[in-house]
């Protein structure tokens, strides 16, 4: 991958990685120039609105749900999809960071569910939001594993936990 990568005006202005072009593909940045194509000029409105939203919110005013969507609560007939297979049983769950070492053992765990954290488990760098991906794009393909510099190894067992991701504002 080239340093400036331009697909739907997308520029990524980093100097490339190990294995960065795994994760940030043609249809990956594609995908994000479409999405700011969107609704890049709506965000900043967005985002002012969600700072008033918390100032109200912690003035004391209640949470609600928008009248807009009245019409959908008040039809019967509307039903959400059942939950994914691997999250119909929640009652454990294990939550880290998304790196290598995190990740097989939360997998490896008894927990039903590894809910991989870019949020309050990553600081936004540049290098864990991309390694972040590409742990969960091992973890995806079972080809993760990891080793410590005092040589112990981590690997994946047969009975994995599903994995959820907790995005943060940033990634």
């Amino acid at each position: 991958m080239s340093t400036s990568a331009l697909t739907h005006r997308v520029r990524v202005l980093a100097a490339p990685g190990d294995r960065h072009d795994e994760i940030l593909t043609p249809a990956a940045l594609d995908f994000v120039g479409r999405l700011v194509a969107a609704f890049g000029e709506r965000r900043p409105e967005l985002l002012k609105e969600r700072r008033r939203q918390a100032i109200r919110l912690a003035a004391g005013s209640a949470l609600d749900f928008p009248l807009a969507t009245a019409g959908v609560r008040a039809d019967a007939s509307w039903r959400v999809a059942a939950p994914a297979p691997g999250l119909t049983d929640r009652r454990v769950e294990i939550t880290g960071p998304p790196d290598r070492r995190t990740a097989v053992n939360a997998l490896n765990s008894k927990a039903r569910v590894w809910m991989a954290d870019f949020e309050d488990a990553t600081s936004p760098t540049w290098d864990n939001i991309i390694g972040g991906q590409l742990t969960l794009l091992d973890a995806i393909e079972r080809r993760i594993d990891f080793t410590t510099p005092e040589g112990k190894e981590y690997r994946l067992g047969d009975r994995l936990a599903t994995i959820m991701v907790r995005p943060g504002a940033g990634t």
